[in-house]
């Protein structure tokens, strides 16, 4: 295979750009074959950073070197690269609060598998080779985000085995929809997607009692619910691959749902989406305004990703 090699050399009394170009290396994942000398399995984006490292290198009057190599041996470069002792400590980190959680230490343990997530998540990018380590830990990170999540809220539904049914529009118009009292993100975006795209007359019934839902009435987000989760999929991605609505803004906004409701891989704004929203749950406690509230989140985040993607 091919290699990126990048050689450089900064004035001893420079500390602070020695220290910059470290850091930017760092970040990258590149490996250090001896004092100066850093190398990344070759690629358009590799080449890119190690560039822009050079360049700043330059820029601070020392000299530095590009180069791309083949015929190197490409088993013991690999082997440079091997992540195994950082996902073991994340993996131990993510077994010790498994292993402790229980009902009164749940919310914590949420919150714990978010920022261990976070860091795996940076580990797994300058994983270039990837094996056993990283599936063990992604794997134990699943279960204990599930298991906590299950303890703060065990009325979640639990997904189906199945694909979601297609549905047609016009039999879903002018309907009653009903779902769990005090809507967080997955039930706030669903009835979203469905006034927006699905049924704009839609009214909606908060349930006290999922057992209590009327029978004239279209359910979501609970078990048994005609719309919840299937497969790895929230209630809202079950809606919008039923009602095939898929575009790249809704797919977005799906994947922030996604994590919020069940964890997974974290987007940039989810944190800043979560913090919104349960602001909005803390200080309305009126379902109705809650969701007009959090329909101009949405309606925000649907202009800004077509506006990124072209759409309309």
């Amino acid at each position: 295979m091919e290699w990126d090699l990048l050689v450089l050399s900064l004035p001893t009394a420079n500390a602070t750009a020695r220290m910059r170009a470290w850091r930017l290396l760092k970040a990258t994942g590149a490996a250090v074959l001896r004092d100066g000398v850093y190398l990344l399995p070759a690629s358009a984006a590799h080449q890119a950073l190690l560039d822009e490292v050079a360049g700043d290198v330059r820029a601070s009057d020392g000299s530095a070197e590009l180069l791309r190599v083949t015929g190197a041996d490409d088993s013991r470069f690999a082997t440079l690269f091997d992540r195994t002792a950082e996902f073991a400590a994340l993996l131990a980190q993510a077994r010790d609060v498994r292993d402790r959680l229980d009902a009164s230490s749940a919310a914590e343990a949420v919150k714990q598998a978010k920022r261990l997530r976070k860091a795996f998540t940076g580990i797994a990018a300058i994983d270039f080779f990837a094996g056993e380590a990283q599936r063990q830990t992604a794997a134990a990170l699943d279960d204990l985000d599930a298991a906590a999540r299950r303890l703060v809220a065990p009325d979640e539904p639990r997904p189906v085995a199945k694909a979601p049914t297609l549905r047609r529009l016009s039999d879903y118009r002018g309907r009653v929809w009903a779902t769990r009292r005090r809507p967080w993100v997955d039930r706030l975006a669903s009835a979203w997607l469905i006034r927006r795209f699905i049924d704009r007359k839609a009214r909606f019934v908060w349930l006290e009692a999922t057992s209590k839902c009327p029978r004239d009435a279209v359910g979501f987000d609970f078990d048994g619910a005609t719309f919840s989760h299937v497969g790895a999929r929230v209630t809202f991605e079950t809606l919008v691959a039923s009602f095939q609505l898929e575009r790249p803004a809704l797919a977005r906004i799906g994947a922030i749902v996604h994590y919020l409701d069940v964890g997974g891989v974290a987007p940039p704004e989810a944190d800043g989406i979560e913090r919104v929203l349960a602001g909005m749950r803390e200080s309305i406690d009126d379902d109705d305004r809650l969701l007009s509230a959090a329909c101009s989140v949405f309606d925000g985040l649907l202009a800004a990703y077509d506006k990124e993607t072209g759409s309309a």
